[in-house]
């Protein structure tokens, strides 16, 4: 009896282990996945160490001195935060979500996040890679039907060295599109095929930002999961990380629900025909949001440990400098100091700038619907935190 309770104690975790929800196991932990075998992200469930009061108030007022400096109370549009350890140092709400309507931006208001979304849409691929769903050396047109450049990786997606032409640019030629339509993600592709549109560059042989490497990358994310990129968006990311005021916009449900974005002027700013295309961009979302997402890739099991030092290390040195880009993420590498993590975005009157300092855990996140390049002045908030060569002007 003895022997059979000991195998009985020896078996149990195993027999808990395999009748939880499904979950896969990396080389680092489990990741859980859905029942229908989609990987998502897990909330960081054990808190960072607890700020100090003393802390809190240092920073914020030196954060509150620059926003007060940098933003007007009556002429801009904005949505701020500033966090470190995951805990809100300093956030502020400002202007209008629709100027139409009298709506104010608030703290629950889903903005355009631009380019940001990258960020995002890299997490989802890099989800799929680390449940082995995906291969980062995968060639795309094993995935892809037709897909017309057979050295094109998942990984040159990512890193924006795939050489291929930016969708806005051929997508304008006179006979190649209706600017008339709206443009989808497939589009692209049929486009590329149908008019044997060739590469910029060869395939991994410099850096070039591109937004079509992710408007593909969403197309990759539907085959793989058999959801619309929404849809797989919802489930991996938004859903699970509770973010309930984030969405994938959709041009035919959201067009007149959304906040506008407005020039420097306040002229309100329409939809074109590219509004339709996902992936690189159409994500809305909040700074509390985004914040639930940044802390979350703290978490043990979010990556393992390999493929996450691949997102966060530079592809291109083909040309001496300090610009560089990972998987998703811009960064910034100096002689000195600490790599300086970020991504900016800007799609009609909307800027955003989402900024990731990782080993002081700070995140800083900039939203605006009105054109803007103070946006962008954000960075200098990191040599508050850090080793960052920036300067605020009241070091100046």
């Amino acid at each position: 009896m003895k022997f059979l309770k000991y195998i009985f104690l020896f078996a149990l975790p195993i027999l808990l282990f395999s009748t939880c929800s499904k979950q896969e196991k990396t080389d680092d932990g489990v990741v859980k996945v859905n029942k229908e075998g989609i990987p998502v992200m897990q909330p960081l469930t054990e808190e960072m160490p607890a700020l100090t009061s003393s802390y809190i108030t240092t920073k914020k007022n030196a954060v509150t001195r620059f926003f007060d400096n940098t933003w007007s109370t009556k002429n801009d549009n904005v949505s701020f935060l500033v966090a470190k350890n995951g805990q809100i140092i300093y956030e502020n709400y400002l202007g209008f979500a629709n100027k139409g309507t009298d709506e104010n931006i608030t703290k629950d208001t889903p903005l355009h996040i631009a380019s940001v979304s990258k960020v995002l849409t890299s997490t989802a691929i890099l989800l799929l890679i680390d449940t082995q769903k995906l291969k980062l050396d995968q060639k795309i047109t094993s995935i892809l039907k037709n897909f017309p450049y057979p050295d094109v990786t998942i990984q040159t997606l990512l890193n924006h060295r795939s050489g291929m032409k930016n969708y806005a640019y051929f997508t304008y030629e006179k006979g190649v599109w209706n600017t008339k339509e709206t443009l989808t993600n497939e589009d692209i592709v049929t486009i590329m095929v149908e008019n044997k549109i060739p590469l910029e560059t060869k395939t991994d042989t410099h850096f070039s930002y591109c937004n079509t490497n992710y408007a593909i990358l969403a197309l990759i994310i539907e085959k793989i999961t058999r959801l619309k990129y929404p849809e797989a968006m919802k489930q991996m990311i938004f859903s699970p990380l509770g973010m309930t005021n984030t969405f994938v916009y959709d041009n035919d449900k959201d067009r007149g629900n959304v906040s506008p974005s407005y020039k420097g002027n306040n002229m309100e700013i329409g939809v074109d025909y590219l509004d339709g295309i996902y992936g690189d961009k159409n994500i809305y979302s909040t700074p509390r949001d985004i914040l639930k997402f940044d802390k979350a890739r703290y978490a043990p099991f979010f990556l393992n440990s390999d493929l996450l030092k691949k997102v966060y290390q530079g592809y291109s040195y083909e040309s001496k400098g300090t610009k560089n880009y990972g998987l998703g993420i811009r960064m910034i590498e100096w002689e000195k100091g600490e790599p300086f993590y970020f991504h900016n975005g800007w799609w009609h009157g909307n800027t955003s700038s989402f900024i990731n300092l990782r080993k002081e855990k700070v995140t800083i996140i900039v939203l605006s619907n009105k054109f803007t390049k103070k946006t962008y002045q954000t960075k200098k908030l990191a040599a508050l935190f850090g080793d960052y060569p920036f300067k605020l002007e009241d070091d100046e």
